[in-house]
């Protein structure tokens, strides 16, 4: 293996031996912990991204690498051709911990979405009583959900559809957070599901009405649609609750009897679930639902191998022990209020929005500009790492283990920062 030793050699050999389906911040990493990365060079930054929310426990967390260590020197895979001594214990806690019967361990966030659109369709043909081949699912303009030939399908973003095609049918677009449109969509024949971000991460952080996810699963519910969140960025505590459908509920986990908790028919988790080590998905539902899946209908070779069961277990024991959703809630806070100051202040800036510890900042230019980018290569030299989105547009999103000197002194780096490009 070549050593490198210098962040330029390590961009060249990614330039000319990698495919260029990335165009990342020119910052070349070696090492984490907790809220910092550190570069090939040994510049520290913080961590403002967060693996796009896969590592909300902090980077390298202690208690999980430990639990990894553990189980790689005992058992990492067996395929489903066999029972092993994780994957009972692993769909207990985490079936009890999120309140379903029953949960489908996969790898990837894409595999969780594309397990929960098969599951959505069986269900509507063996209990809906759907005609075969026609189920349609409801899904939300601007929508991120993976990178498949099935979920790019109706996504509306050139760039991921662009000569990707022929399309997979059998998707309805509508607005986001538009009840109206919904509740239209759901007459037409043959609806079986309707998936969609509590908070839309990838298309600039866009955070619903309050009422939207509960009206959303009434409407649902009342034309017998199932409701799928995607949780795989939003959940894990990212939003300043155990889940983001949870709303405003102040307890870690979800709990029926809080009138801000909405339940999905379905629920999709990635990302956070592992804290980084490890890639572990898993679909949720209650029994009515998964027991459609009969054996050899659905599953994956590394889905729910002992590895990645104990590696979760663990990380979801650090997000509960470590109280990360009160955290991201109050840090959240803070973190909004400081940059309407700088909203308030400086004209390269025109809007802040999110909820807990997932935000973002709309510079005042178009989307076709250059300015978030130059932005977040001046944030680089300062020592804080974020990346634009659709153009002019900035994620914030720090591991959760951050604390609020930490915060602030990041909040110092970001006002200096924008007051560089006042116009």
């Amino acid at each position: 293996m070549e050593t490198i030793t210098s962040s330029n050699q390590a961009i060249e050999l990614e330039d000319k031996y990698g495919a260029h389906n990335y165009h990342p911040l020119p910052v070349v990493l070696a090492r984490g912990e907790g809220v910092f990365l550190w570069d090939v060079e040994g510049k520290r930054y913080f961590d403002f991204l967060s693996a796009y929310s896969a590592v909300n426990q902090g980077h390298c967390h202690p208690r999980i690498k430990e639990a990894m260590i553990e189980q790689i020197g005992t058992l990492t895979l067996t395929s489903r051709a066999f029972y092993n001594d994780m994957l009972g214990p692993f769909e207990k806690y985490i079936t009890e911990y999120f309140g379903f019967d029953k949960v489908l361990p996969m790898n990837t966030g894409a595999e969780g979405v594309e397990t929960a659109i098969k599951l959505a369709r069986k269900w509507g043909y063996e209990r809906k009583g759907v005609v075969e081949n026609h189920a349609k699912i409801i899904v939300a303009e601007n929508n991120f959900h993976g990178r498949t030939t099935t979920i790019i399908s109706f996504s509306n973003d050139s760039n991921a559809r662009k000569n990707f095609g022929p399309y997979t049918d059998g998707f309805i677009r509508i607005p986001y957070n538009d009840i109206s449109a919904l509740k239209q969509a759901l007459k037409e024949d043959g609806v079986v599901a309707f998936l969609v971000e509590p908070i839309q991460g990838e298309a600039g952080v866009y955070v619903p009405d309050n009422n939207f996810i509960r009206l959303a699963k009434e409407a649902c519910a009342s034309e017998n649609v199932l409701f799928i969140a995607d949780e795989i960025q939003t959940g894990i505590a990212r939003t300043g609750s155990l889940l983001a459908v949870c709303g405003n509920c102040t307890c870690e986990g979800p709990c029926e009897r809080q009138d801000t908790y909405t339940k999905p028919d379905i629920l999709i988790l990635g990302k956070a679930l592992s804290g980084g080590f490890y890639p572990v998905s898993a679909v949720l539902a209650d029994n009515h639902i998964m027991e459609v899946i009969k054996p050899g209908q659905h599953g994956s070779t590394f889905g729910g191998n002992p590895l990645g069961a104990k590696v979760a277990m663990t990380a979801l024991e650090v997000v509960r022990d470590e109280k990360l959703a009160l955290n991201a809630r109050k840090l959240g806070r803070m973190f909004r209020e400081r940059m309407q100051m700088v909203v308030d202040k400086y004209r390269v800036a025109k809007l802040v929005r999110g909820k807990g510890l997932l935000n973002a900042v709309v510079i005042n230019d178009t989307p076709e500009s250059s300015t978030a980018w130059e932005i977040c290569m001046k944030l680089a030299e300062n020592g804080l790492l974020a990346k634009p989105t659709h153009g002019n547009i900035i994620r914030f999103a720090p591991p959760l283990v951050m604390t609020e000197e930490q915060l602030h002194e990041c909040c110092d780096i970001i006002e200096g920062v924008f007051s560089q490009f006042e116009k």
